[in-house]
C-alpha cells in the first residue's frame, strides 16, 4: 500500500444530546415537592484541525469512523448532564470536505493551524421544571436530546503550491525541483519514478515560492487514464503551471505534441486549460534540442506563452526562469480557496412538519419530529398526555387528520404506534 493517499471516504457524527430529567424534588418534612429535573447536556463537536506535520490521508484507511461523546442525562435536584466531550479530527493542509452524498462542499482546510466546527453535537433536552405551569405543577415528563445523524464525507487533499511543474512522466520536473529548492525527491530514469506530489521552497525577491512537481501526466489523463484524475487534483489550487517538456525527444516522442497533448488533458479537467503557463524546455545539454527548440518557440508564440531553455543536469538557466516566474506570481491572483456554502448544515427538520398518509385502513402520521415527540411523552401520566394532544392540536395534526378524512374511532399510526382517532 501506498504511504501517501489523497482521497478517503469516512463517517462521523456528533454527539446525541442528553435527556432531560423528570423528578420531583424529595426531603424530609417536605411533602409534594416540585419539579426538580435538570436538563440534559450537550452533545460533543466533531472539529477538524490543519496540521502542517500531515502530509497523507493515509491514517484515515486505519480508522474511518469517527464519534463524538453524547452529552450526559440531567439529573434530579436540577442538576444539568454533562457536556459531551468535542472530538478533533487532524487532517492534512489542503484537504477539502464534502457531504458525500450531495457533493457539497463543507471545509477546506487550507490554513496551517486553522480549527473548524464540522458537525455540531445534539441540544440536550429540557427537565420537567419546564414544563411546570400554575396549572400542571408535577409535570411527570421531559424532553428528550436531539440525536444526530451519521455523516458521510469525502476527503480530498489538494496540493497547495504556487507552482505547478506538469508534463509528461520522465521530461525532467523532479530534477527541476531539485535543482531550485532544497527539496529531495526520487529522481530515475523511468517513467513514473515520482508517484506522489513533491513540495519544494525556492526563495525570490525576499518572497518564498512553493513549486510542487506533479507526478507524471499521460494522454486521456482527464477521462481518469493512468493516474491522471489523482494527479490533476493537485493541479487546482496552482497559481502559475511551469509546463516541461524534452527538448531533446530523448523519449522517441515530439516535444512539440507533448505539448499541446497535455495542454488537451488540462483544458477537458476543469478550468486548468486557463491558468497562466510558462514553458519549459529541459534536456537543452542533449543532441536535437535546439531544433525542437525553435518549433516549440513557434509554437508558443501563437499562445502567448514564454519560453525557457533549461538543462537541469547542468543546472543551466534557471534564474532567467525563476525571475520570469517570480514576476508573473506578483499579479496573480492567491492560491485557490473552495468556498463552503455558508448556511448552516441541515438539521433533521423541523418538529411541526408532517404529512398524513392514509391506506384505506390507517392514517399514517410522518414526520421528522414525530418519533421525538413521542420519546417526549409519559403516556401513564394524565398531564404529559394531555400535553401530547394539544401539542397535536397546536402543530395543525388533529386538523390536517380531520381534512384527510378521519372520524371518531379511526385508526392512527404515530411512530409506529397506533391511537383511535377522538374529536
Amino acid at each position: 500500500m501506498s504511504n501517501f493517499v489523497d482521497r478517503v471516504r469516512i463517517t462521523a457524527k456528533a454527539g446525541n444530546g442528553g435527556n432531560g430529567s423528570a423528578s420531583f424534588h424529595r426531603e424530609k418534612y417536605v411533602q409534594n415537592g416540585g419539579p426538580d429535573g435538570g436538563d440534559g447536556g450537550r452533545g460533543g463537536d466533531v472539529l477538524l484541525y490543519a496540521d502542517e506535520n500531515m502530509h497523507t490521508l493515509l491514517d484515515f484507511r486505519f480508522r474511518s469512523k469517527y464519534t463524538a461523546e453524547n452529552g450526559g442525562d440531567g439529573m434530579s435536584g436540577l442538576r444539568s448532564g454533562k457536556r459531551g466531550e468535542d472530538l478533533t479530527v487532524k487532517v492534512p493542509v489542503g484537504t477539502v470536505v464534502r457531504d458525500a452524498e450531495t457533493g457539497r462542499i463543507m471545509a477546506d482546510m487550507d490554513r496551517a493551524g486553522e480549527t473548524r466546527v464540522l458537525l455540531r453535537g445534539g441540544r440536550g433536552g429540557w427537565g420537567n421544571r419546564h414544563f411546570a405551569t400554575p396549572v400542571r405543577q408535577a409535570p411527570n415528563f421531559a424532553k428528550p436530546g436531539t440525536k444526530t445523524e451519521i455523516r458521510t464525507l469525502q476527503l480530498e487533499l489538494k496540493t497547495i503550491a504556487d507552482i505547478g511543474l506538469v508534463g509528461y512522466p520522465n521530461v525532467g520536473k523532479s530534477s527541476i525541483l531539485s535543482v531550485v529548492t532544497s527539496a529531495r525527491p526520487k529522481v530515475g530514469n523511468y517513467h513514473f519514478t515520482t508517484l506522489t506530489p513533491n513540495l519544494g521552497i525556492v526563495r525570490r525577491y525576499g518572497q518564498d515560492i512553493v513549486l510542487a512537481d506533479i507526478p507524471g501526466l499521460i494522454e486521456g489523463a482527464a477521462e481518469g487514464a493512468g493516474l491522471g484524475h489523482d494527479f490533476l487534483r493537485h493541479v487546482e489550487r496552482t497559481r502559475l503551471l511551469m509546463h516541461v517538456v524534452d527538448a531533446s525527444g530523448s523519449e522517441g516522442r515530439d516535444p512539440a505534441e507533448d505539448l499541446e497533448s497535455i495542454n488537451t488533458e488540462l483544458e477537458n479537467y476543469g478550468d486548468l486549460g486557463q491558468k497562466p503557463q510558462i514553458i519549459v524546455c529541459n534536456k537543452m545539454d542533449l543532441p536535437g534540442a535546439e531544433e525542437n527548440l525553435k518549433r516549440i518557440r513557434a509554437l508558443a508564440e501563437g499562445m502567448g506563452t514564454p519560453v525557457f531553455p533549461v538543462s537541469a543536469a547542468a543546472h543551466q538557466g534557471f534564474d532567467e526562469l525563476l525571475d520570469a516566474a517570480a514576476k508573473m506570481l506578483e499579479d496573480l491572483p492567491p492560491v485557490l480557496h473552495y468556498q463552503e456554502e455558508e448556511e448552516p448544515l441541515p438539521e433533521r427538520g423541523k418538529e411541526d412538519e408532517f404529512r398524513v398518509v392514509f391506506d384505506g385502513a390507517t392514517y399514517f402520521v410522518e414526520g421528522a419530529g414525530m418519533e421525538r415527540l413521542l420519546e417526549s411523552v409519559n403516556f401513564d401520566d394524565l398531564d404529559s398526555l394531555n400535553w401530547f394532544h394539544r401539542t397535536l392540536r397546536r402543530w395543525g395534526v388533529i386538523d390536517a387528520l380531520r381534512e384527510a378524512g378521519a372520524g371518531e374511532g379511526a385508526t392512527v399510526s404515530i411512530g409506529g404506534m397506533e391511537f383511535d382517532f377522538v374529536e
